[in-house]
């Protein structure tokens, strides 16, 4: 396994047009692997790592793409595309940076803390009618969107630390099981909420269903609590939209911490 970070230069109409549509982004992503053919990601295994990616504007308006894969990527089409192709003509600086994956992946053991995080499309299933199917429908609230990811802790082999009494905002005596105060109880933070609409494309120019997506980003403090599990999820992704950069969980060192 691989994780790569790729820096758009957006000033770029490639990088534009790339950013503009996830459909068109998971295209580029994915023809970085040479030996990967367009079928493989429909028939690979669900319980067998994947390309996974993601988008993070950090507060220097820089915008990061970062690929976990289990092959290594070639950007350079990429470069050419929407990055710094004179900055990246010395081969020892190509104009990313990929990692080996599996020593992180390694060193992962029980009662771990790290800083994490997620984008990704919280979703669950409702009927308006008794006699209607049931249909897929975006979380649309942060605090649906935490008990969504909450959910999904246990089965990813992490909690997401809880606040010390001291540092919640409810006042005294109230009770957090009620859920409207789940907010409040997480190390998380749940922000860049981003609607997305776009063409699924058919192939050969043809434009094919519309696609809409609500995409959040969680950034928290979690504990390792299967180390296996947790393995799965940072090389398999959490929940749905994970071609269009839903999925991919990252973890980093706490601050104040080796």
């Amino acid at each position: 396994m691989f994780l790569t970070r790729f820096r758009m230069n957006t000033a770029r109409p490639g990088a534009r047009r790339l950013l503009s549509s996830p459909q068109v982004l998971h295209a580029a992503v994915m023809a970085s692997f040479p030996a990967l053919l367009p079928t493989d990601t429909a028939t690979a295994s669900p319980d067998g790592p994947r390309v996974l990616w993601r988008l993070d504007q950090n507060a220097r308006a820089e915008v990061l793409l970062y690929v976990v894969s289990p092959d290594k990527p070639d950007l350079t089409h990429l470069v050419e595309q929407a990055g710094w192709p004179a900055a990246a003509a010395d081969p020892q600086t190509p104009g990313w940076q990929t990692r080996p994956y599996g020593p992180l992946l390694d060193r992962l053991a029980e009662g771990q803390q790290w800083a994490f995080r997620l984008t990704a499309n919280p979703v669950h299933h409702i009927r308006r009618k008794a006699d209607e199917p049931r249909k897929r429908t975006a979380h649309l609230t942060p605090v649906h969107q935490t008990a969504w990811l909450i959910d999904r802790q246990q089965r990813g082999g992490f909690r997401v630390v809880e606040k010390s009494r001291g540092e919640r905002l409810l006042p005294s005596g109230t009770t957090y099981n009620d859920h409207e105060h789940h907010g409040d109880r997480y190390e998380l933070t749940v922000g860049d909420r981003r609607a997305l609409a776009f063409d699924k494309s058919r192939g050969e120019g043809g434009r094919g269903s519309r696609v809409s997506l609500v995409t959040v980003t969680f950034d928290g403090r979690l504990e390792v609590t299967d180390p296996g599990a947790m393995r799965r999820t940072l090389t398999q992704g959490i929940g749905k939209a994970k071609a269009y950069g839903c999925g991919l969980l990252t973890l980093a060192p706490l601050a104040g911490r080796a």
